[in-house]
């Protein structure tokens, strides 16, 4: 069965947009964990416009009985003011899995995936330093990605499709080239060995056509979908309408 891991970043947007403390991250974290989610994830960035480190470290120990801390991030940022970077957050909070994303601070969000050939001397040491601390390691990529092999010969585990092209083509009722790339992508990875998670713009319209054409992808990561959803009919029963989509 595919797992659903939430990204919690659009909780810290609210918080940061107004200042103090709600809404609480750790508390839509508990939510969530407590409705049966598979798993957490937060990205945190060098300029902080959502997750910040003090909230890395206050989710890690809610990640215990099966529930994974993910920690998505550019390995590659410098630290600045607090934030320490990602690797040193990493060594200090123990998440179950990095996912590495080639994102700047220019980015409103995550629009792409690695050049794995180009990268590839940056991400090997980089891989080897954060499964060094126990933790899984996906890579990124964009559906299509003509280097996915790559990955697996750098060390990663996994590899996170992006799929905000499938979803935008969703929606505009012509998907089958995009989810032909992401079946592509999938089956080439699974093939060097590698685990296939997926991630961005998937949500309660798209998700079952996207899982039902790769069954074996092991985990999505959703958060801008579902916490927007969760507007309506709240967080819990948002929750659980993902999890029966993925059969849980």
């Amino acid at each position: 069965m595919t797992v659903l891991s939430v990204n919690v970043n659009k909780i810290a947007v609210l918080r940061n947009s107004r200042g103090g403390v709600e809404p609480d991250v750790v508390t839509a974290a508990k939510t969530c964990i407590a409705a049966g989610v598979h798993g957490i994830t937060v990205h945190p960035r060098p300029d902080q416009r959502h997750i910040r480190p003090a909230d890395v470290r206050a989710l890690a120990p809610l990640c215990v009985d099966g529930v994974e801390f993910n920690i998505e991030g550019n390995g590659f940022a410098p630290a600045r003011g607090d934030y320490p970077g990602l690797l040193a957050l990493v060594r200090e909070t123990r998440p179950a899995q990095c996912t590495l994303v080639p994102d700047s601070d220019a980015q409103i969000t995550s629009d792409h995936g690695f050049d794995l050939r180009a990268d590839a001397n940056r991400l090997k040491p980089l891989i080897a330093d954060l499964k060094a601390t126990g933790a899984r390691v996906s890579l990124f990529v964009d559906a299509g990605c003509r280097d996915v092999e790559i990955a697996a010969d750098l060390g990663a585990d996994r590899i996170e499709i992006y799929t905000g092209p499938f979803a935008h083509a969703f929606a505009a009722g012509n998907h089958a080239r995009e989810l032909s790339a992401c079946i592509d992508t999938a089956e080439r990875a699974k093939k060097a060995g590698l685990g296939v998670n997926a991630g961005h713009d998937l949500n309660q319209a798209n998700l079952g056509a996207f899982c039902k054409a790769i069954p074996f992808v092991a985990e999505v990561s959703i958060g801008h979908a579902l916490i927007g959803e969760a507007l309506y009919a709240g967080l819990a029963p948002t929750v659980l309408a993902y999890l029966k989509i993925l059969g849980g």
